[in-house]
């Protein structure tokens, strides 16, 4: 096992497992980096002191496997039910919440589904399974910028990152934190 408390060696690290080329940044959310940074976003708005972030490509099972838990205020049953609705939001700034309803979207349109556990004071879990063949399944993205922007905007967050294909651990990071 791989671990390393230096930000820039694990982001390099975590880069060994992305496929492609360099951050596309875009409103449309085409790679699954921009739904993790926006899923920890939600997390650290919610007061989280620790985020853990799990990729698991299951190559015989043809599947991919996202999970982001976080220690924050959590959701009620009321408003975890109205969670992936996108004109539902937290927020007061805007009227839409579109972060979970997309993750929902690009796993749904690539043969997969998301699950979403909440409770008031316990955090949240959010699990999104996706199939890795499929053509539909968006790209990993810039795993390595995305941990670096999370760890750039909250030093003092505790993150951990796994990123593992079958048995084989391809990259891991552990910040420790609170």
């Amino acid at each position: 096992m791989r671990e390393d408390n230096s930000t820039e060696n694990a982001a390099a690290a975590a880069t060994a497992g992305r496929r492609g080329g360099g951050r596309k940044v875009s409103s449309t959310m085409e790679d699954l980096s921009l739904h993790i940074l926006d899923i920890v976003e939600n997390a650290l708005s919610a007061s989280a002191d620790r985020v853990r972030i799990s990729i698991h490509e299951d190559i015989p099972g043809d599947l991919l496997r996202l999970e982001i838990e976080d220690d924050g205020r959590g959701m009620d049953a009321a408003l975890r039910q109205r969670a992936l609705d996108p004109f539902c939001t937290t927020r007061i700034t805007r009227r839409v919440g579109l972060g979970l309803p997309l993750l929902a979207q690009a796993a749904r349109e690539s043969g997969g589904a998301i699950e979403l556990i909440s409770e008031p004071g316990r955090g949240t879990t959010v699990r999104a399974v996706f199939q890795l063949s499929h053509p539909d399944r968006k790209p990993l993205g810039d795993i390595a910028e995305t941990l670096r922007t999370i760890l750039y905007s909250r030093p003092e967050l505790g993150l951990r990152f796994d990123y593992t294909r079958d048995s084989e651990i391809i990259a891991t990071l552990d910040t420790g934190g609170p």
